[in-house]
């Protein structure tokens, strides 16, 4: 075949570098133009010259409606620094230096911006790079996002780790390390770099696969239909409808009765009533069954791509594919399907990366009560049970919804008549009500002997008549 020109060479070069020698399988990254080039079509050297197009993860609607889904709701969850307390619950640590970052990553993007991004290029790319940018105390001070396509861990002969970056035209104009080359940053330590991958190969465990990687045959699949679909309509010279009759008519009747046609029902008449005479009849033209059957095998390769991201369709507007009864319900689907490993993954990314020893302990937390924010009814519904069921005390459901403490409300409540589960054994028995004490006996009336005494002996004369007559009750009762 030849010698392959240069741009085929660095057509042909793969995102995740091999060996010289060695096979590097597919799916592979091609530049001019950019995209994914699947295994299959990469073992053909001039892939472009046999209509093989690299598959750009952007450019087709369902994938980048995924990523976008991901990136979108995550980017709304608010992220704090938790801390575990001796008495069982937790803190929210204020002063710490992730705290600060989970605020505002740096000066020139907001948490919003950082995190929708971050996401964005770990769920097309596989992987995510930032530079942690520290002050005089060594502490993280700001995080600078790397373009994931020209940024790579490179490992030493010593087995230390390192990081190439590049793709941040706000850093690279100071080159702190140092100019090399255009488009680049440098090369930094690994305790610098906030790396987050998702799956990776078992030889590379520094680099991970995009998700486009198992979902490259329906990527392709949608650009084939979806180009066929273009050509088919836009080629297929076939009208919306005919009009029909059993007279004859000349050509100049014929343009005559075309144009008023179209001037009642086209350009902005569109949707006019023509008024049909001399036996004329309009016929629409339907859709052929092979026109929806290619129809069909599009949506399923849409299916195909929810399945591979873990997007359930109703989440991207397609509410006909809908089974669930409530917004929480779908969103508790997702959240156990796969928006919850992806922001679970990026937590414990945060967590590795500032050395917290993770869940229990310390940890970052990003709050996903945020993804009900327009569910008010559910939300309220589900404070409501929290107040009654003793979980949450009414301050605590107040202050959730931006409501000032009340009085004797820090404390949580429960109804009289849950006892414990024990309680209705025979064995343990719930504790005997106190009995009430006894009222004081009367104060003797003024002139009477016990009144009269005044060293005591009045008191002890009332006590020994009080004994006296229980014992003469106590015989009445045996004798009788």
């Amino acid at each position: 075949m030849g010698t392959l020109s240069t741009i085929a060479r660095r057509a042909l070069r793969p995102f995740q570098r091999a060996a010289e020698g060695e096979h590097r399988p597919g799916p592979y990254y091609v530049t001019n133009p950019d995209g994914w080039l699947p295994d299959a079509w990469g073992k053909w050297a001039n892939f472009w010259q046999m209509g093989y197009d690299p598959i750009g993860g952007g450019t087709t609607s369902v994938v980048e409606a995924c990523v976008a889904a991901y990136a979108q709701t995550i980017a709304m969850c608010p992220g704090d620094h938790w801390r575990h307390t001796p008495d069982g619950g937790r803190e929210r640590v204020t002063t710490s230096a992730l705290s600060r970052i989970l605020r505002r990553p740096n000066e020139y993007q907001s948490r919003s911006d950082f995190i929708l991004n971050l996401v964005r290029d770990l769920y097309l790319e596989g992987n995510t790079y930032a530079l942690a940018q520290r002050n005089d105390r060594f502490e993280v001070s700001a995080f600078h996002p790397f373009n994931p396509r020209m940024s790579a861990p490179r490992v030493a002969t010593t087995g230390d780790i390192f990081y190439q970056l590049g793709g941040n035209n706000i850093l690279e104009a100071t080159k702190p390390f140092g100019s090399v080359g255009a488009g680049s940053f440098g090369v930094v330590p690994a305790r610098d770099v906030l790396h987050i991958k998702l799956e990776a190969r078992q030889d590379q465990p520094l680099l991970g696969i995009s998700p486009l990687r198992h979902a490259a045959a329906a990527v392709a699949a949608q650009t084939a239909i979806g180009s066929q679909l273009i050509n088919f309509f836009a080629n297929m010279s076939r009208p919306s409808g005919i009009l029909s009759t059993d007279q004859t008519f000349s050509k100049a009747q014929v343009d005559e009765l075309r144009d008023r046609w179209n001037e009642q029902s086209r350009g902005l008449n569109a949707g006019g009533v023509p008024i049909l005479t001399a036996g004329l009849k309009f016929q629409g033209i339907s859709v052929t069954a092979k026109d929806a059957e290619m129809t069909a095998a599009l949506k399923l390769s849409q299916e195909e791509i929810f399945m591979v991201y873990g997007v359930p369709p109703a989440i991207l507007g397609m509410t006909d594919k809908s089974a669930f009864a409530s917004t929480e319900a779908l969103m508790q689907f997702w959240l156990s399907r796969g928006l919850g490993f992806a922001i679970n993954h990026v937590e414990v990314a945060f967590d590795h990366f500032f050395g917290l020893r993770g869940w229990p302990d310390e940890w970052v937390e990003f709050d996903t009560q945020a993804l009900l924010r327009v569910a008010y009814k559910d939300r309220i519904e589900a404070l409501s049970r929290g107040v009654q069921t003793g979980i949450f005390a009414p301050n605590e459901a107040r202050n959730s919804e931006d409501l000032p403490d009340v009085d004797m409300g820090d404390e949580p409540r429960v109804q009289q008549q849950q006892v414990p589960l024990s309680w209705g054994g025979f064995e343990v028995q719930p504790p005997a009500p106190t009995p009430p004490a006894a009222p004081a006996p009367p104060a003797p009336a003024a002139g009477t002997p016990d009144a009269a005494a005044g060293d005591g002996q009045g008191e002890g004369k009332s006590l020994l008549i009080s004994f006296d007559r229980a014992i003469d009750g106590h015989d009445t009762r045996r004798a009788a």
